[in-house]
């Protein structure tokens, strides 16, 4: 149980997790607990619907949704204005401003537009070869 406390405490400070697809390590590389038990509450958190789950080279990604939030408070008896580093607001407008695609932020066009579909005349996908 002091287990069980441990991670879901940092899953929801963080609002993420990862853990290495290695039941036989030790102990976890951000908490003192056995990485199977990690990976084993994860996994009743998942099939309970309280975290989304990603898989990619040997490694698990959690995060946070928002039933698993409501969860966790309840669980770890927390206010109800208290959210995981995640879900903070002032991370929505990092990039204000800026089209990360189509602009460099200086005002002017990107210079591989053409190749990727932008503006250009001679754009070979939607108007066939320039002659």
């Amino acid at each position: 149980k002091k287990n069980r406390q441990k991670i879901y405490s940092q899953l929801f400070q963080d609002g993420v997790l990862t853990a290495k697809k290695d039941p036989m390590l030790l102990k976890h590389p951000q908490l003192d607990v056995p990485n199977i038990q990690v990976m084993k509450a994860m996994q009743s958190l998942k099939s309970r619907g309280y975290v989304h789950e990603n898989f990619s080279w040997q490694w698990y990604y959690w995060r946070l949704n928002d039933a698993g939030i409501e969860y966790l408070r309840n669980f770890l008896h927390l206010d109800a204005d208290v959210r995981p580093d995640t879900h903070d607001k002032g991370l929505v407008g990092m990039g204000a401003g800026v089209d990360r695609f189509n602009d460099r932020g200086d005002g002017q066009q990107d210079a591989r537009d053409g190749y990727r579909g932008g503006r250009g005349e001679n754009n070979w996908r939607r108007g066939g070869m320039a002659n």
